[in-house]
């Protein structure tokens, strides 16, 4: 036999050995009564009378080494013991298993309406949060006398009277017609901020996705479709839309849409007010004054823009009264989704 094979297998071995129970049976293996050294003893015997002496020594030295190895294994395995009682643990417990997270309800429903618009041709963009008041307002055709540019209708920064906290995702829109020209296709998903007081259906910070295509000869018909293959997208095939005409200082002509209540079907209930219908989103052709403020042809260029917020499409998606439990993170209520 290879005693030089054997030797490297006892160290492989012990170098495996975790617990005193598997010091125990790989010391059997070669030490016990029918093990690997006694198998080499017996056959000494019948080798060759010249070849018995060295090999008789040869065995006897791996013994003793084996011995020194378990020895110093078995010493390492007792501090480690000794460790272990020391830090007051009981591995004989079970552990404690760490659950897997996952996106949060509103991430999953921006997710999902931006690679819906993807695949029609938009690209997701970001923008900061802190604005400026000319991005905020007045590139985007809202007058210094418009209700919302008031102190108590947004969060402007104490100290720094041009800038403010975002009320809408709609300032990218300027900031991405300043620097590029069309066409464009863009939505813009984020964090908005306003000062309403909160209760079920209002936050002071939430979410909007704002969209917007900018090109020659775009017309009302291609929001139309656009609406409506995103309105399907998140809410069924089986649903319908209608405009019903509003007012935006940024678009002109503008319009609210609505979807036929995904909870009666549209015959009426407590969801939609009797009414059959919810509101979704804002929309409308891009006013020829938001051209102007970017340096665009307000002749030659057309595009629509529209408005959304993502807690009131999870809302309607899933059916949820409060929009308060998206924040307040109760387990109870994020492991639905």
């Amino acid at each position: 036999m290879d005693l030089n094979a054997i030797q490297t297998q006892i160290t492989s071995d012990l170098a495996q050995v975790v617990s005193k129970q598997a010091l125990e049976e790989v010391r059997v293996k070669y030490l016990g009564r029918k093990g690997v050294i006694a198998e080499l003893t017996g056959s000494i015997p019948g080798l060759p009378a010249q070849q018995r002496g060295l090999f008789g020594k040869e065995v006897n030295a791996l013994k003793n080494k084996l011995l020194g190895l378990f020895e110093e294994k078995e010493k390492i395995l007792n501090s480690q013991n000794q460790d272990l009682k020391h830090d007051k643990l009981d591995i004989g417990m079970p552990g404690i298993a760490q659950e897997l997270g996952h996106l949060h309800p509103i991430t999953q429903i921006i997710d999902e309406i931006c690679t819906l618009f993807s695949r029609m041709g938009f690209s997701v963009v970001d923008g900061p949060e802190v604005e400026t008041e000319y991005n905020n307002f007045t590139g985007l055709n809202i007058p210094l006398e418009h209700p919302s540019r008031d102190a108590f209708d947004t969060f402007y920064l104490k100290d720094y009277a041009q800038l403010l906290l975002r009320s809408h995702t709609s300032p990218v829109q300027v900031r991405a017609m300043k620097t590029q020209k069309p066409p464009l296709a863009i939505v813009v998903p984020g964090r908005v901020y306003r000062p309403d007081a909160v209760d079920a259906s209002h936050l002071f910070m939430f979410h909007q996705i704002e969209g917007f295509l900018v090109n020659d000869n775009i017309r009302f018909s291609d929001l139309k479709g656009v609406l409506e293959i995103f309105a399907k997208g998140i809410f069924g095939e089986e649903i319908k839309m209608r405009f019903r005409p509003h007012f935006f200082p940024f678009t002109e002509p503008s319009v609210e849409v609505d979807i036929s209540c995904i909870i009666c079907k549209g015959r009426g209930c407590s969801v939609c007010g009797r009414k059959g219908w919810l509101e979704i989103l804002g929309a409308g052709m891009i006013h020829p004054n938001v051209f102007k403020q970017v340096g665009y042809d307000s002749v030659k260029c057309t595009g629509f823009a529209f408005g959304m917020g993502v807690e009131r499409i999870a809302m309607l998606k899933y059916g949820i009264n409060d929009i308060r439990l998206f924040f307040q993170n109760d387990l109870r209520f994020l492991k639905q989704f």
